[in-house]
């Protein structure tokens, strides 16, 4: 069990040092920053710049976190509140990739809730330093509890936005010439 933790940690935690990097510094044919910011601001994730910084400090951060297995509930609980925005920008779509549907967010989503009912396994620092009681239940719903929370704060802050950009426009186009 704990070579199937190390696996699952390091490949979903390199995918997710790198996701992070594509906002942050247009690594791996990402946008970089300035991309991410513009993107974000179309969704109503305002303001933009730090809303990607946010974002890609996240995924990348909590990446960092799981390849180490240091801190596991904390970085599953930003993977989910980040994956929980994501997922709600391919909700629309449907569930499958190729529709542009949240299936991706969906599964990273899902490997953190793991992580955090399940801790990191013994090859990780959590283990060295004795941080054993950062697993089970408790945490994994400590976890899951505020990734989801936080995630559905911040888009329900980009709805309001955008709701408030279409009234803006709506009266702008009511003044002008016909």
């Amino acid at each position: 069990m704990n070579t199937g933790l190390l696996v699952l940690r390091l490949v979903f935690g390199l995918l997710l040092v790198g996701h992070g990097s594509q906002k942050l510094f247009g690594l791996f044919g990402g946008p970089g920053l300035d991309g991410a910011a513009g993107f974000f601001h179309a969704l109503g994730f305002r303001p933009g710049k730090p809303m990607a910084i946010v974002a890609g400090a996240s995924e990348a951060g909590a990446g960092l976190l799981l390849i180490l297995g240091l801190l596991t509930p904390l970085a599953s609980a930003a993977v989910i509140g980040t994956l929980v925005v994501a997922g709600s920008v391919h909700w629309a779509a449907g569930l499958w990739a190729q529709n542009s549907g949240f299936e991706m967010p969906l599964l990273y989503l899902v490997a953190a809730a793991a992580l955090a009912f399940t801790g990191p396994g013994g090859y990780s620092l959590d283990n060295a330093l004795g941080l054993h009681g950062l697993a089970g239940n408790g945490w994994g719903v400590a976890a899951v509890v505020l990734g989801a929370l936080s995630g559905l704060a911040v888009v329900a802050r980009s709805r309001r936005a955008l709701a408030t950009d279409a009234v803006a426009q709506a009266v702008t186009d009511e003044h002008l010439p016909a």
